[in-house]
């Protein structure tokens, strides 16, 4: 079980770098006002949210221990970035706030995930 939950741990990182990487490569037409949410970020956004509840699923399944609040906070922050990804999805430009809110969403989420023990 150890195994799966690693594989699915390495998808979870996955589905991060293409959301990151998605909103890195259009930072530059950011400043421009051209920036648009590309498909790898829902994408991205998706995968994150599949591995995430498999992920507690899992661990539930091991019966390791959860800070619930932990991933609380980390799912309801996924939430916003998927929402805000997937109503932006078709827009030719996105306005600067949605698209940084999307990027430091995604940046907080990180950040809970590898410094909140």
């Amino acid at each position: 079980m150890d195994v799966l939950i690693h594989a699915v741990v390495g998808l979870h990182v996955i589905g991060i770098a293409a959301l990151l990487g998605g909103f890195m490569t259009q930072m530059k037409a950011m400043g421009k006002g051209t920036a648009r949410m590309v498909p790898a970020m829902l994408h991205g956004a998706l995968t994150m949210l599949v591995t995430g509840v498999a992920l507690v699923g899992l661990n539930q399944a091991e019966d390791h221990t959860l800070n619930t609040v932990k991933i609380g906070i980390k799912l309801a922050l996924l939430v916003v970035i998927l929402g805000l990804v997937y109503v932006k999805r078709d827009d030719e430009k996105v306005e600067a706030a949605a698209f940084g809110t999307v990027g430091a969403l995604t940046a907080a989420n990180v950040f809970i995930a590898v410094l909140w023990v």
